[in-house]
């Protein structure tokens, strides 16, 4: 259990250093969920793992790649479970829970958004900012039920615009009517009624 972005930080660098050891190049992870909350300091809440969405790749020219995280490589999940041992953590702490969200695609644009912390040599970790974190938000309360989903995306305190383009990027993950309804049943919840009767 992770408390604050302090001891979020303390494991990040903690498996930073076991990567030293073990990784041959340098990995770069691109993280979502309330790790990356914490860290950028947009919501201040108790968080049980790291949410890794994809592993960043880059050619010759600088051009970014996202590469889905599941599954996890040899390296980074040995490093992993070092870290559980040596903090008392559940061996799932570092997991690619959400990575499915890459097939389909990630909102455009958000490599520029991430907030990017480097852990000893071997390990830089882009978190996702506020506007991304608004899209997955989104999506999760109506996919998964309210509770700290909802608690996160009310605390993020997103602008209609922002709802809305959120909304259309979420229903390319679901095109179901079933999803539609319930994005529609959410926004008005949210008191953006407006939103929804757009969808």
């Amino acid at each position: 259990m992770f408390n604050d972005q302090k001891d979020v930080e303390i494991i990040l660098s903690a498996l930073g250093e076991h990567l030293e050891q073990s990784a041959n190049d340098v990995i770069e992870l691109l993280v979502c969920g309330g790790s990356a909350l914490n860290v950028v300091g947009l919501v201040h809440r108790t968080t049980k793992d790291v949410d890794v969405l994809a592993y960043i790749n880059r050619n010759k020219k600088g051009d970014v790649f996202f590469i889905k995280a599941e599954p996890l490589s040899p390296a980074l999940i040995e490093a992993a479970k070092k870290v559980a041992r040596d903090f008392n953590l559940p061996e799932t702490w570092l997991n690619a829970g959400p990575a499915s969200a890459v097939d389909f695609g990630l909102p455009e644009g958000l490599i520029t958004r991430v907030v990017t912390r480097q852990y000893r040599q071997k390990l830089i970790v882009h978190f996702l900012g506020r506007y991304d974190q608004i899209h997955f938000k989104l999506y999760a309360v109506v996919d998964q039920g309210a509770g700290k989903h909802l608690d996160d995306l009310i605390a993020l305190t997103p602008t209609a615009d922002e709802l809305e383009k959120a909304a259309r990027w979420s229903m390319t993950h679901d095109v179901s009517d079933g999803f539609k309804q319930g994005l529609r049943e959410v926004l008005t919840h949210l008191g953006f009624k407006d939103v929804a009767t757009r969808l």
